[in-house]
């Protein structure tokens, strides 16, 4: 269970040893004269050595026995209950016992808490605890000492690089310790997110890491790493909101009193329910998944920009995964029915709402009492900026339950909401549009997972709706039928074609071809146009975002920093909602203006440049016309924004 001389055997490898001769030089032109060499390698060894000492864990299992019973008295006054399977601890413990492999847990981020709840589940079933992989931003006096004894390690969020620009290679040759425990036998428990999530949905995942559990093993220092998702779910986090963050505050830095401070203010409230799912561990070598074998088959003989991708592509599947598997809890759904299919209110006899759910939601709900409804009570969403910036981070959390049923329903939108029956939809046209809409929202969610094509993934979303009733074949109408401007490809309607749009429509251009096309009628019934149009609500959100942010682009006249456009454009959004002219205020939160600043970059809006360390933003030539500027803009409000 124990580790043995990790920090010596990082610093006796080749590379690391490398890696200090090369800085050592750089740092000291002394350093290559006779008798200076060695000095100068001697020091840079020794801050080798204090990077080390943070990046490597002293677990300790009696130090975890004490803090897993004084957690145990702790989380009875948090929650009401943390639950697990019995059945998936089996599992992940059979397969610890039974493959002398290391086993590496990847689960979603949602909470501080999740680095406890996985240490503290792990070691009472007698499973060995993990190494974890934390920001260094958690290195606090005191607490770091007792986060080490937990399992926990150090490392930089990012690589920076030294003062001279170039980059920090010491520190990167150092991720070696990571290696070392892999090729020791150790448990690691890594977070792919990199950081808590704001949104409720999953952060970008960042494959930083998981490269280097890949590396391990293709280089042969281990046989094979098994690889567990882990799903968490909170019925309220410990942290209460990201009100202060979506509203464009800077992060509070951690500190040993604000955590003090935090413990004490969260004795006094309680949090609900914790539910903590183990995906079935799986091979990173052999695996049923074609993408993971070939990734594995080709990571060494294909170029460097490839195997990046792939390592990105294999990180998106696990976080995918994890996700999935996280339990829906009862704040999530009344939070998404209240804002997207109840905003205006509904009374208690028409919604089985759980009462539990509207006691943690707070203040984020307004119950009335109606004396012309015969007494009866009325729940609604609380209208206020934070109130609805809440209720949008829980509701988030069902997102990827209903993506590709929903931007199925919003790419339909070329009918008014009382007509949505009237005219037959061309099956082919309208996955065609739902791909090019995921495309275009690709950093707001992954619709499909590595292994599977997107246009595959919204024929399946097609036919569970006509399975629903929703959505039902239109045999008498089988004529052609012209495609509207918004049903064009995207890389078709701007003179200079956006590369990164058309790949998969090349790949996959004969999808539709492989069955006959058919059309579709929207459902008359009420209870399924009312379902159809939840469903455009869920996106309609982010689309508001985006389209405020395509109207902002034309004030855009000179270049700017890009921190100083993000923050004008987070104010612009903010003021509609303040106002009154957005329809969802939650389409002002922080995270969707830092995505559409980023989306516009990729899609060659805005051009970026770096002078001075300062990123500049300005119109690319293709958007220098206003007139494409405005077709960006018509694509968007192409879609229902209900």
């Amino acid at each position: 269970m124990f580790t043995r001389n990790v920090v010596d055997n990082v610093l006796n490898n080749s590379r690391v040893e490398s890696a200090i001769v090369t800085v050592a030089t750089d740092l000291d032109a002394a350093a290559s004269l006779p008798g200076q060499e060695h000095k100068a390698i001697s020091k840079v060894k020794q801050k080798a050595r204090a990077f080390l000492q943070e990046m490597v864990a002293n677990i300790s299992p009696a130090f975890i026995r004490l803090t897993g019973w004084v957690l145990l008295r702790l989380f009875n006054g948090f929650f009401w209950s943390i639950q697990i399977h019995k059945g998936q601890l089996e599992m992940v413990k059979k397969a610890a016992t039974e493959q002398n492999v290391p086993m590496v847990f990847l689960p979603v981020h949602k909470s501080h808490i999740d680095y406890l709840l996985i240490t503290l589940i792990l070691f009472c079933h007698n499973i060995k605890a993990p190494h974890i992989a934390a920001g260094n931003n958690l290195s606090i006096p005191i607490l770091s000492t007792l986060i080490r004894k937990l399992g926990g390690f150090f490392i930089r969020r990012r690589m920076e690089e030294t003062g001279d620009g170039k980059k920090d290679i010491l520190y990167r040759s150092l991720l070696h310790a990571v290696k070392e425990l892999l090729r020791q036998q150790q448990f690691l428990e890594v977070y792919l997110e990199g950081t808590r999530s704001r949104s409720g949905k999953p952060s970008t995942a960042r494959a930083g890491m998981l490269s280097i559990v890949v590396d391990t093993m293709c280089t042969g220092s281990i046989a094979d790493v098994l690889v567990v998702p882990v799903g968490i779910s909170y019925d309220r986090i410990l942290e209460g909101n990201y009100n202060s963050e979506q509203l464009g505050k800077p992060k509070k830095n951690e500190s040993l009193w604000g955590i003090a401070c935090g413990v004490f203010r969260m004795l006094r409230k309680n949090y609900g329910c914790v539910r903590v799912d183990f995906n079935q561990p799986f091979s990173l070598k052999v695996t049923d998944c074609r993408f993971i074998s070939a990734f594995i088959q080709k990571n060494y003989s294909c170029c460097g920009h490839m195997r990046s991708f792939s390592r990105f592509q294999l990180s998106l599947l696990i976080l995918k995964s994890a996700n999935k598997s996280s339990a829906i809890m009862s704040t999530h759904i009344v939070a998404c029915l209240l804002l997207y299919r109840h905003r205006q209110g509904v009374v208690l006899s028409k919604l089985d709402v759980v009462m539990r759910a509207l006691h943690l939601l707070g203040n984020c709900v307004n119950v009335t009492s109606s004396s012309n409804r015969n007494g009866e009570f009325t729940i609604a969403p609380s209208q206020t900026v934070p109130a609805l910036f809440e209720l949008n981070f829980y509701s988030n959390c069902l997102f990827h339950v209903f993506i590709s049923d929903a931007i199925i329903a919003e790419s339909e939108s070329d009918h008014p909401p009382d007509g949505l029956s009237s005219l037959p939809l061309s099956q082919e046209r309208l996955i065609r549009k739902a791909a090019g809409l995921s495309h275009f929202l690709v950093n707001e969610v992954t619709v499909a997972p590595p292994c599977q094509t997107i246009y595959q993934v919204f024929h399946d979303a097609v036919t569970r709706l006509i399975q629903y009733g929703v959505l039902y074949v239109a045999e008498e109408d089988q004529e052609e039928l012209s495609p509207s401007p918004t049903e064009e490809p995207w890389p078709k309607k701007f003179p200079e074609p956006l590369s990164w749009r058309s790949d998969e429509e090349d790949e996959d251009s004969d999808f539709g071809e492989e069955q006959r096309d058919r059309y579709l009628k929207v459902s008359v019934s009420p209870e399924h146009q009312e379902f159809f149009v939840f469903l455009q609500r869920l996106v309609s959100p982010v689309l508001e975002a985006y389209s405020g942010a395509a109207i902002f682009v034309h004030s855009l006249s000179q270049p700017m920093a890009e921190s100083d456009y993000t923050q004008r454009l987070f104010r612009y959004l903010l003021t509609r909602t303040e106002r009154g002219v957005a329809a969802y205020g939650e389409s002002a939160t922080h995270y969707l203006v830092k995505n559409t600043v980023r989306t516009f970059k990729e899609l060659g809006v805005l051009k970026q440049r770096r002078e001075n360390e300062v990123t500049t933003l300005e119109l690319s030539s293709t958007f220098l016309p206003q007139a494409n500027r405005n077709k960006l803009l018509q694509y968007i409000l192409g879609f229902t924004l209900l």
